[in-house]
């Protein structure tokens, strides 16, 4: 069962970082523009994030292994529909809606570890091991994408996905569980549309200020639209009877501050991997194979620290460890930031890959904890879809974020055009990762629990263990 939900895991995961490798070559053959070649990630992040809330839900209320079913089948037709793209508008389509399979389908792996696995070592250990394939997910995607680009062409990073879910599929139907909630499945399909519109436009915002500044009409117009859906839908969650997000579960401080965490890593993390893609490929003139290569001792580090992190945690507890890696990440990712046009792999890359993916490999695994520990059964869900909507946003706006970054530092440099123009728009955004990352740390240090107390009383465990303690 472990197994299988990692595998459903790996793919979401996988599916965000190994398109970044094939950037380039999908500029060049469907004609996308600079600013809009983003929206081949952003597309995906967006549905995604914005619909993550949602998909937890359904495997609360409609089943695990039904939800897990419905996931995979979506997410293998969709990459084949992206897969067969003729144009930007069919491209992006297609990643939008393949990022609603993975609203679906990756809250489901996680749910079925926290319903599974008893609080303490043995869920330790599943997350150990969840949370490696998590982070290494990213850069052994991003060097499956250099393989298939290189070897084959761009269009097979995402026909990949199809065999994967031929292959998940009757495994997940033979060892997934059909746990649900004994409630009536109702689903708050007003409160989706409200979370996803607020993401969208928010993000739209965000991206659109590489041609408008921040302090101009359209932009603060857009930003207060966002603000505007985003009250809506606290409102409506207030209201109705079954809502989306019960807004009770959030009293739990373990959780609230790891979705906050979560959030600012995922800003600095996914624009950090789309500027490293771009950096060794277009400045420093790397393969697509190479620059997947190059990743490879970034996944190393990451799984060497989650399994730090899964002997230490029920040691030390999770703050240190997680306080220590967000630190180690942050001063890597601000070493990402000396990158020079005439760089190479071992002098300007090699070194903050190993810092950052042992820092941030340190920290997932004790922050999923944090933030799952002491939720209820029936709440497993959303719980998880609360912690991956927090990641997948983050990832979505720290990326539009550090692309306007990027773009605007180029855009005021004496030669726009040049290499060093460019680079220098790299580097700076890499030192805003960094900035974000170390804010993540400060704020684990000073709002993270040490060893709270669970509550008695209440009228369920999310609201019992209210910052809830990670024990032994």
């Amino acid at each position: 069962m472990l197994a299988v939900v990692c595998l459903c895991q790996l793919m979401v995961v996988l599916d965000i970082s190994v398109v970044n490798v094939a950037l380039p070559s999908i500029r060049a053959d469907l004609g996308f523009s600079d600013s809009g070649l983003q929206w081949v990630v952003n597309a995906y992040t967006l549905t995604f994030g914005g619909l993550l809330l949602l998909g937890g839900r359904l495997a609360d209320l409609t089943g695990q292994r039904r939800a897990a079913i419905a996931g995979l089948g979506l997410f293998g037709l969709t990459s084949l529909l992206g897969g067969l793209a003729q144009n930007p508008g069919e491209l992006i389509a297609a990643r939008a809606a393949q990022g609603v399979s993975g609203a679906v389908l990756l809250p489901v792996s996680l749910t079925v570890i926290t319903t599974t696995f008893a609080e303490g070592a043995a869920r330790h250990r599943a997350l150990a091991v969840w949370g490696a394939v998590a982070g290494a997910g990213s850069a052994v995607g991003v060097t499956l994408g250099g393989v298939l680009t290189e070897y084959l062409n761009w269009r097979w990073v995402l026909f990949v996905n199809v065999p994967i879910a031929a292959v998940a599929i009757p495994l997940a139907m033979a060892c997934i569980g059909n746990l649900r909630t004994a409630r009536r499945p109702r689903l708050d399909i007003a409160g989706a549309m409200l979370a996803t519109a607020a993401m969208v436009v928010l993000v739209y915002g965000v991206v659109r200020t590489d041609t408008y500044a921040w302090g101009s009409a359209r932009t603060l117009g857009t930003l207060g639209i966002a603000a505007l859906l985003a009250v809506a839908f606290v409102l409506v969650e207030r209201r109705v009877a079954a809502p989306l997000v019960r807004l009770g579960i959030l009293r739990s401080r373990s959780l609230s501050v790891a979705c906050v965490v979560i959030f600012l890593v995922a800003c600095g993390q996914f624009g950090a991997f789309y500027f490293a893609s771009l950096y060794l490929q277009g400045v420093l003139g790397y393969s697509p194979l190479r620059t997947g290569l190059a990743f490879v001792p970034f996944a190393l580090g990451v799984v060497a620290g989650t399994i730090v992190a899964g002997r230490l945690m029920a040691r030390v507890g999770p703050r240190p460890l997680l306080v220590c890696g967000l630190a180690l990440g942050a001063v890597g990712m601000g070493w990402f930031g000396w990158v020079s046009p005439d760089g190479g792999f071992v002098a300007d890359l090699l070194g903050p890959s190993l810092v950052t993916s042992v820092g941030l490999g340190l920290c997932m695994v004790t922050n999923t904890a944090a933030g799952t520990t002491g939720v209820a059964r029936d709440e497993a869900g959303l719980a998880s879809g609360l912690l991956n909507a927090a990641r997948q946003c983050g990832g979505s706006i720290g990326l539009a974020v550090l692309v306007t970054v990027a773009s605007t530092v180029t855009r005021h440099q004496t030669e726009p055009a040049s290499l060093a123009a460019v680079t220098t728009g790299y580097d700076r955004a890499f030192l805003v990762a960094g900035v974000l990352i170390g804010v993540a740390a400060l704020a684990a240090f000073t709002l993270l629990p040490s060893r709270p107390r669970p509550r008695a009383g209440g009228r369920d465990a999310a609201d019992r263990l209210a910052g809830a303690e990670i024990s032994a």
